[in-house]
């Protein structure tokens, strides 16, 4: 599977964390993609974008500290929340920014599933 591909099949399976509610309201979504902090600075810069928490998913432990995380055999991926605004802006918006920015998704190396930092 390319390395695109498996990006562009990745954030739709996150989407289906998104809420459903109704356009005036808040919607969340949650990307993995490499270093947490790098990634939600992405994502502030994005209009319509109200917050991100960054965090884990997957794993095996309930509440992971970023040690735990760090030193491997958890499972666990850091992510970012994303609270946003859908009348601002889309869930597209967040998949294109995924590809074009996440480290494991860029032309210049394989997608890496083996550490915390890899993209989901």
């Amino acid at each position: 599977m390319t390395k695109r591909l498996a990006g562009i099949v990745a954030a739709f399976l996150f989407g289906a964390f998104c809420n459903g509610l109704h356009a005036e309201e808040v919607r969340s979504a949650i990307f993995a993609g490499g270093c947490f902090w790098c990634v939600e600075s992405d994502f502030d810069r994005i209009p319509g974008v109200v917050k991100t928490i960054s965090g884990y998913t997957g794993g095996t432990l309930p509440e992971p500290t970023y040690e735990q995380v760090s030193a491997g055999g958890t499972g666990h991926f850091e992510a970012v929340q994303i609270t946003y605004d859908p009348a601002r802006v889309s869930y597209a918006e967040f998949v294109n920014v995924s590809l074009l920015y996440f480290p494991d998704l860029q032309n210049c190396g394989q997608l890496d599933l083996s550490t915390s930092q890899g993209a989901l």
